[in-house]
Order: C-alpha cells, then structure tokens, then sequence
C-alpha cells in the first residue's frame, strides 16, 4: 500500500511537525492549508515529492475538489490528519457570531467534510487511518494565560506540536487502534 496522507493544516503548527515526521518515514504528503504559499513553502521545506493546496475546509466543494486532486497527483489518500483550526478565543459575551459561526465551519464542519471525503476512498481500500487533533502550544493558542496552565500541568509546561505529532504518527502507524481518543495533555486531564 502507498504511504500517501492528506494534512489538512499542514503548513504550520502541529500540522506542519507531523508532516515533518511523516516525510522522515517515507510518507507521500499532501500538504493541505487555506493558504497555498504557505503550503507550498511547508512542502518545499520536507524535500521529495510532497505536494501542496489550497482548501477551506469549511467548503464543501473545495474539499471535494482537494481530494480529486491528491489522488489524480498523489494516488489514493489512505492517512488522513485534520490539524487544520482556527481560534477566536473571547468571553462568549464579547464574541461575535460571525466568529463563532466561522470557528464551528472550521474546526468542526471541516474535519467532518474531510472525512467524509477520506472515508470513500479508505471504504473502497478496505484500509485507511484518521486522526483529528486538539491544541497545543502553537500561533492560534499563543495568548493563552501560559503561566498559569503550567502551574496545574503535572509536566510543568505547555505540549508543543512535536508532542502531539509522535501520537498522531503512532495513532495513523497502528492498524488495530480504532475509534480511540489519545490525549496528549501532559497529565492535565489526571487533576481535574
């Protein structure tokens, strides 16, 4: 089977470390972002043939036409990872819906669509892992109160994309872990 995986928010982040992982282990990636000069420079940056797009995961047709794509320039997606969020982090009372609307779009709407996109192919292969992803210390979470989650973090400090992109190589590599959620947290779930 072709190692070929899809990173949707591969051009920065925890996308972009598991990518970098990925094509240490001889992974074809699609390096997917909103953005293709930054997909491009991302995929640029791993050397090999690794390619790049441009998608909003919140549109349906866009994703529809990403995947036709990979596989017309890449063959068969049979690793998908969704890294792709944004953050509009305020007090609920101040945040506009507009915000609101576009982070649900984002964040939920589009894992959902990719996968939805994926799974007709991984179904057909009778094979194929996903692995959609949380947070960590990245450019969408960096005005977060640091200081006082890592008071309350058994590790001591924030996880860092490298952190999170070991579990999701881990998850994607393990064909009989199915239907799991793995936290990576550092052991903050162990004190609440």
């Amino acid at each position: 089977m072709d190692k070929v995986c899809a990173i949707f928010g591969g051009s920065r982040g925890i996308g972009r470390a598991v990518a970098q992982l990925m094509a240490q282990k001889g992974y074809r990636l699609a390096i997917i972002a909103r953005n293709l000069e930054l997909a491009k420079a991302a995929a640029g940056d791993l050397g090999g043939d690794h390619l790049a797009f441009s998608c909003d995961v919140a549109k349906e047709c866009d994703v529809q036409n990403t995947f036709e794509k990979m596989e017309k320039n890449l063959g068969r997606v049979n690793f998908l990872v969704n890294a792709a969020g944004i953050n509009r982090d305020s007090l609920l009372v101040r945040t506009k819906t507009e915000d609101m609307i576009s982070q649900l779009h984002t964040n939920l709407l589009g894992s959902m669509l990719t996968c939805k996109a994926a799974l007709k192919t991984m179904i057909q292969q009778q094979r194929g892992s996903i692995v959609n992803v949380g947070f960590v210390h990245t450019d969408m979470t960096k005005d977060l109160k640091e200081e006082h989650l890592k008071k309350i973090i058994p590790l001591g400090r924030f996880g860092e994309p490298i952190d999170v992109a070991h579990a999701v190589v881990f998850l994607l590599e393990s064909p009989y872990v199915t239907g799991h959620v793995l936290v990576v947290d550092g052991g903050l779930q162990l004190t609440i």
